[in-house]
């Protein structure tokens, strides 16, 4: 084992990793590893990503050591794929970032000022705006840049992020939940018709709009939304405990009796919060 690390560097330089990396995908290296492509890699990334937003959401910083290092490792390993491919390697990925984030800091590299973090914004897009001129792209969309497979909330917020930036804004937190007010009212017209591609469709500007109600207050709706999944399996996981003690199986309550043992989960939850262990019933 010593042999090994001595061979392939200090665990704390990076290049060392590169090393490993490759040794795992070299012909004698490890089989599951040469059996992996582009495909496969990615869907581990993103798990390994979302191990990492759930150490950060956690505030664990021995754990988000760990998932950091796992995502630096996927991507390390994306890029042994291109290199056996003969497309880029990764000493390629570190100039284009190192050149781009130099190009579009020139407030901070270079002679340019800026006044606050908006203005940093906006000279942010005429860098990437100036880019795409001088590569000939041509006309594009300011929405263009946004990936399709960001999660969709998320996407939401990007896209209305790019729309403000260049002025499509309502004047104030009253115009955006009027119109909140009147998509819901559109999603009900399309539920009593019962038609569900509008349901669909009304269903998606209401939660659009909804996005946008959050970004006006500096919130973010998937922010929002994580917070009350999370507080309703923690009140749900609750529910079923209190059931289970009470050798009740939950397929067999009717809707009055759901409603009961739900409305006692949140009184449980409240006792635990304010370590009241009364039985009185809070309003």
């Amino acid at each position: 084992m010593t042999e090994h690390k001595q061979t392939l560097g200090d665990p704390r330089d990076f290049e060392t990793l590169v090393r490993i990396m490759a040794r795992l995908r070299a012909p004698d290296g490890c089989p599951w590893d040469r059996k992996q492509n582009f495909a496969t890699i990615k869907d581990y990334f993103i798990e390994e990503v979302h191990e990492a937003l759930d150490a950060i959401a956690d505030g664990n910083a021995l754990k988000m050591q760990e998932e950091f290092g796992d995502v630096l490792f996927e991507i390390v390993f994306l890029c042994q794929l291109a290199k056996d491919e003969g497309l880029f390697e990764i000493h390629d990925s570190l100039e284009m970032v190192c050149t781009k984030l130099i190009r579009r800091h020139p407030h901070v590299f270079g002679d340019s000022q800026v006044a606050d973090a908006q203005a940093v914004r906006d000279q942010w897009e005429q860098v990437k705006r100036k880019e795409r001129d001088e590569d000939g792209e041509g006309f594009r969309s300011a929405l263009a840049g946004i990936p399709h497979s960001l999660p969709p909330l998320l996407q939401a917020l990007r896209v209305s992020e790019r729309a403000v930036a260049l002025g499509f804004e309502w004047p104030d937190n009253k115009g955006v939940m009027e119109q909140l007010h009147s998509e819901v009212r559109e999603l009900e017209e399309a539920m009593a018709e019962d038609d569900l591609d509008a349901i669909e469709d009304e269903l998606g500007d209401v939660l659009f709009t909804v996005v946008n109600v959050a970004r006006r207050y500096k919130l973010r709706a998937h922010d929002a939304l994580l917070r009350s999944t999370g507080k309703f399996r923690k009140r749900f996981a609750m529910m079923e405990e209190a059931l289970n003690e009470q050798s009740i199986a939950p397929n067999m309550l009717n809707l009055e009796q759901w409603d009961e043992a739900w409305k006692a989960a949140k009184r449980r939850e409240a006792e635990t919060k304010t370590g009241n262990t009364s039985d009185k019933e809070r309003p």
